[in-house]
């Protein structure tokens, strides 16, 4: 898939906001730059990772065009805190899974957790995010 968009840079140290202790531009960086993600764990890294830049376009570019919404709204003052894998799992050569929590605050707010599995397939293009299902609280 190619998809080349302009971004503003991450804030911290330039660790890519992933999680995954990688300099942003040989992480997350080289998918927003056009290139394909190779599973759907490293996708969905990249698009956690839009969503702290605010990338709209390419959060657009890798959602699958059945399911894919015409903008993203962003929340003004949302500050991203983290993100956790706690599954990834392959279905099959073209599906695959990957749950995760995400952890914000918007404005003062308490910390938030988002708490997702989420569905992605593959085809010619490479992967794509499909659609993902909040997950319960655990109590």
């Amino acid at each position: 898939m190619s998809c080349h968009i302009n971004m503003r840079k991450p804030e911290v140290d330039n660790l890519c906001p992933c999680g995954s202790n990688t300099e942003y531009k040989n992480c997350c960086g080289r998918l927003h730059a056009g290139e394909s993600a190779p599973t759907a764990e490293a996708l969905m890294r990249s698009r956690y990772t839009a969503f702290v830049m605010q990338n709209e376009a390419y959060l657009l570019a890798t959602w699958h065009p059945r399911t894919r919404p015409t903008s993203i709204p962003f929340e003004p003052g949302t500050k991203w805190l983290g993100l956790t894998i706690t599954d990834s799992k392959v279905i099959d050569a073209d599906h695959a899974e990957v749950e995760f929590i995400a952890r914000y605050r918007v404005g003062g707010a308490s910390a938030i957790r988002g708490h997702e599995r989420s569905r992605f397939v593959r085809e010619a293009d490479g992967w794509f995010y499909l659609d993902g299902k909040a997950m319960e609280k655990a109590k």
